[in-house]
């Protein structure tokens, strides 16, 4: 049977048309159609999110390579799902006030300021230091045959998981803000975010040695750090702080 497309007016055959590809079957705008497009368009909750988190703690280093290889189905994309996670972390940290930064000795800086500038641009932050990350992983494991963009998937993934694990580890930030153990806790977290950045590369670069890509895992994360600090020092010195 021929039909004509709503979209642009196109005459075909099947379930979808071939000019646009708008389907045949449009869904009428009601109640259902609006959970139906929040569960599947803006969170596809029912498989993406709650898959992909699952399988970065899992097998992170072979979904990940999976998803770069084309098995991409079930898992939600990368970039939005840093920002949905991102986002839902610099929400908690927003609500409820917590203060990382609190150095009383450093009056160049306005702490209560610059603790609410990071609450609010939290999602950002994080993707900007994502090229960052790209960049060492992309120096230290060049020759194993993918790309910068490849990296910066694989690396966007990376970021997910971990936030995705500062949100668990929330509620302990919460109950030791303002005291002294909140230091402590802090580094413990950021080592379990090394541990898990090696867990990833270690499964992801399969092809070589699990010693060979833990040491290059550890170049990759000095490279981040040099080229993250350099470009802050810069803007710092060129722009100052506001």
């Amino acid at each position: 049977m021929e039909i004509t497309c709503k979209n642009c007016k196109h005459i075909y055959k099947g379930h979808y048309c071939n000019n646009c590809g708008q389907p045949a079957a449009t869904h009428k705008i009601n109640w259902h159609y609006l959970w139906h497009e929040i569960r599947h368009s803006l969170l596809h909750f029912d498989e993406g999110i709650p898959y992909s988190v699952k399988q970065l703690f899992t097998r992170p280093g072979h979904s990940i390579r999976e998803f770069i290889e084309g098995k991409r189905v079930r898992h939600f994309k990368p970039l939005s799902l840093v920002i949905v996670l991102a986002t839902f972390y610099g929400l908690l940290y927003h609500y409820f006030n917590v203060n990382l930064y609190n150095d009383a000795t450093d009056t160049t800086i306005d702490i209560a300021k610059f603790n609410e500038w990071s609450s609010k641009h939290y999602s950002w932050i994080i993707i900007i230091t994502i090229p960052f990350f790209t960049l060492g992983t992309y120096i230290s494991f060049r020759k194993q045959g993918y790309n910068f963009v490849e990296y910066f998937v694989f690396n966007t993934y990376k970021a997910s998981q971990k936030l995705f694990a500062h949100i668990i580890l929330f509620p302990l930030v919460v109950y030791y803000d303002g005291k002294p153990e909140l230091h402590k806790i802090m580094i413990a977290i950021y080592i379990a975010d090394l541990i898990l950045t090696f867990w990833t590369n270690i499964q992801f670069f399969n092809k070589i040695s699990k010693i060979k890509a833990l040491l290059l895992s550890i170049v990759s994360q000095l490279i981040f750090w040099i080229s993250f600090l350099l470009t802050v020092g810069l803007i710092v010195s060129l722009f100052g702080y506001n």
